[in-house]
């Protein structure tokens, strides 16, 4: 019988947001790969966590691929976790999923902490129906899709490094235009958790003139389209307002 691979979310900043079924599950497996296994050891110290770890990280984890998962199809217990989040969300983890679910390993998604979704929420923008973009194409294909998002009705999610921030907004206020609402959250449950909400090109001021620093997520309003104008009547007085 093959073994379980766990895919764990830790913490996007403070500590305490570490669920005891996390550390269980990572107490109990045979192997913890790990984003950054320098990273990891911080929390696994932490909470007094000692299972063997290895690296998977997006330039090995095509290589790690198979014997990862000879060793789940052995019987042994794997968790996944990335350096904060949930694996798998603009951080390694699909091609390990999909492989299990190919060769029938079973695979187990603890819910937990993901950086987008208390971005989401505390922007004040509508979060029934949204998109989840993470990091723009830095390059070819950037500009086209920055113009389909700007045509999206949904709220959209970006992930973006604090050293490019100020471009990507200056860019999305060209697509979206200077008044599309949006928010910029970052360090998200750290010390210097802060949202800024604005305009796109209130934010785009802010952020050319003040340096950002930390994780950071920015969330724009869906296009708004202009309703139809209703048609006049003609056989309506325009002054009575009876018809005619």
């Amino acid at each position: 019988m093959s073994g379980t691979l766990y895919i764990v979310p830790t913490p996007v900043g403070n500590l305490g947001d570490m669920s005891p079924r996390a550390v269980e599950v990572l107490k109990g497996v045979s192997l913890v790969l790990a984003e950054d296994t320098r990273t990891s050891a911080v929390l696994m110290r932490h909470f007094g966590i000692d299972t063997p770890m290895a690296s998977h990280h997006k330039f090995n984890e095509h290589e790690s691929l198979d014997p990862v998962v000879g060793r789940l199809e052995a019987g042994e217990d794997v968790a996944l976790v990335s350096d904060a989040g949930t694996p798998g969300i603009s951080d390694p983890g699909f091609m390990l999923s999909r492989e299990c679910r190919r060769r029938g390993v079973r695979v187990v998604t603890l819910p937990g902490p993901t950086a987008f979704v208390p971005a989401l929420v505390n922007s004040g923008l509508p979060c029934d129906r949204f998109v989840f973009e993470g990091f723009l194409p830095p390059k070819k294909g950037r500009a086209t899709r920055l113009a389909e998002l700007a045509e999206d009705e949904r709220t959209f999610v970006l992930y973006e490094s604090p050293l490019r921030l100020a471009r990507t907004l200056s860019e999305l206020a060209a697509a979206c235009g200077d008044d599309r609402p949006a928010s910029v959250s970052r360090e998200i449950s750290k010390l210097h958790d802060t949202t800024h909400r604005d305009t796109l090109g209130g934010l785009r001021d802010y952020f050319a003139a003040n340096q950002a620093r930390g994780e950071i997520v920015i969330i724009i309003g869906g296009k708004v389209r202009e309703r139809a104008k209703a048609h006049r009547n003609k056989y309506r007085d325009a002054d009575s307002g009876d018809e005619i």
